[in-house]
């Protein structure tokens, strides 16, 4: 049985170890956290989602944990609101889908059904990558020395796996201007209610506060500003202080959302970036989901690159009948490169303008912004505006 080395047990990594495994590979995924990562905000099930998780026989079981959701809304320092977006805009494509759920509860679905046909290391990274003459020798950090058919590096942004084999993180990014803080708070009695809607507050200096809806009691809540380099991932102190500098004069709820991050299990802050590597495999190792290419959150179609990635991958190996025939694997990462390229060209070309709409730089920008937001909602624009935004990654305002 040839054995396989999922390197990340986000989306992307259980999923395609969910699918090597039902298809007869033996599995191992290393994940660097000590445990099943939660957090995260919320994803959605346009694009390829559905079609995915079908396949699975995993639907019917993520449809169940969806968020209730109304649509997007934009709002000034006292709460008074300038625009929104319902869910039905745009057929369904706009903003905020009626289908969304938090990024913890479809990695867990995914990570449950992998069950006992996946061997999940939690706490362990790989630290050296060899080619061995009929495979890959990996060396981990605790575990023993190992040697797979193939390597999958599904590690995200900062993928180590890219790193080793690919080269620095620095060659492949493509900085966005733009850093973003996000946290799951418990509601408290006095904790202003979202009733469904995700409530955006912006203050020039490309800043900007965000509340939604997540599971019942508690708000996903996000910080957006301007900013390429941050304070280490391990100083929290540091970036605390740094949100407290830069959101300092910001008005509506930011105070009481400041104070709250402090106390959040899974706060996190990173920049957004897009990665952008030339080729995706090198020998019998090969990136998947955000280590490949990553095309920000702001594309709005993470998710769905992330599920498609791992079929194609998958439907790549079993096309090439790499389990009886192992000296096509490279023909199989070719056909998947090939499949998902456009794919992610398309994710990656974002609408023009889309990172200043997200953080607008002026006071003029932001009222500029909201008007936008009610005019293209209007008949003679809507048809437009979607006809415009096709080609520019899922072709909807987000």
């Amino acid at each position: 049985m040839p054995r396989v080395l999922v390197v990340g047990a986000g989306i992307a990594g259980d999923t395609v170890a969910l699918m090597l495994g039902r298809a007869g590979w033996e599995v191992t995924v290393a994940e660097i956290a000590p445990e099943l990562r939660g957090g995260g905000q919320s994803v959605d099930l346009r694009g390829d989602c559905r079609a995915v998780l079908d396949r699975l026989g995993l639907l019917d079981e993520v449809l169940a944990r969806l968020v209730d959701q109304r649509g997007a809304a934009w709002v000034d320092g006292d709460g008074r609101r300038l625009a929104e977006m319902p869910v039905e805009a745009f057929g369904g494509n706009g903003y905020v889908s009626k289908e969304e759920l938090l990024r913890s509860d479809l990695a867990r679905v995914l990570h449950d059904a992998a069950g006992a046909q996946v061997t999940h290391l939690f706490g362990e990274t790989v630290e050296a990558l060899e080619d061995a003459p009929n495979g890959v020798s990996v060396r981990f950090r605790h575990a023993p020395h190992a040697e797979f058919d193939l390597v999958i590096g599904a590690d995200g942004a900062h993928s180590r796996v890219r790193r080793l084999r690919f080269g620095p993180e620095e060659a492949f990014r493509r900085q966005l201007g733009l850093a973003h803080a996000w946290f799951t708070m418990d509601e408290t009695p006095a904790t202003p209610p979202v009733d469904g809607w995700f409530i955006t507050h912006n203050a020039p200096g490309s800043r900007s506060v965000e509340a939604r809806p997540g599971r019942p009691g508690q708000q996903e809540i996000g910080f957006t500003f301007a900013a390429t380099a941050l304070p280490p991932r391990r100083d929290r102190e540091a970036q605390f202080a740094l949100l407290d500098q830069v959101f300092a004069d910001v008005g509506w709820r930011t105070r009481e959302l400041l104070a709250a991050a402090r106390q959040a299990p899974d706060f996190a802050l990173d920049t957004f970036d897009q990665i952008q590597v030339p080729k995706w495999s090198d020998g019998r190792v090969v990136l998947l989901g955000d280590s490949a290419w990553c095309a920000s959150p702001l594309s709005g179609l993470g998710t769905a690159l992330a599920l498609r990635g791992a079929a194609a991958l998958t439907d790549a190996v079993e096309a090439a009948d790499a389990l009886r025939l192992p000296h096509r694997l490279s023909d199989a990462l070719t056909a998947y490169e090939t499949a998902m390229r456009p794919r992610v060209q398309n994710a990656q070309r974002l609408f023009p303008g889309r990172v200043r709409q997200a953080a607008p730089r002026t006071e003029l920008g932001i009222h500029t912004v909201t008007w936008l937001i009610r005019q293209i909602q209007k008949p003679p624009l809507a048809k437009t505006f979607t006809r415009l935004a096709a080609g520019h990654g899922q072709g909807q305002p987000a």
